[in-house]
């Protein structure tokens, strides 16, 4: 199973969906943030997004961990540039 995903590489917008397989994740994210931000949203059952939580909403170079179901997610750019961000999963026994 895949572990790494990568949802941005030297952007500067709110990147496309990608499928999680869900459980626990780290999300990374490096920018020029220059007053914004970097943040992984899922999509709601509607489609909206929705800001999967505080550790995961970044305004420096940094990560925060988070644990949702299976289903997609993104990340979304606020002013920030030259944005790279990434999930890995995190191990779990029964995975």
């Amino acid at each position: 199973m895949k572990t790494a995903y990568t949802l941005l590489s030297n952007a500067s917008a709110t990147g496309g969906w990608v499928l999680w397989p869900g459980g626990k994740g780290d999300f990374r994210a490096e920018a020029t943030f220059g007053g914004g931000s970097v943040s992984l949203e899922c999509k709601g059952p509607n489609g909206t997004a929705i800001a999967v939580g505080s550790t995961t909403t970044l305004t420096a170079n940094g990560r925060g961990t988070f644990e949702i179901g299976a289903g997609e997610i993104r990340a979304a750019v606020a002013t920030a540039t030259a944005v790279y961000a990434q999930v890995l999963r995190v191990p779990q026994a029964g995975y």
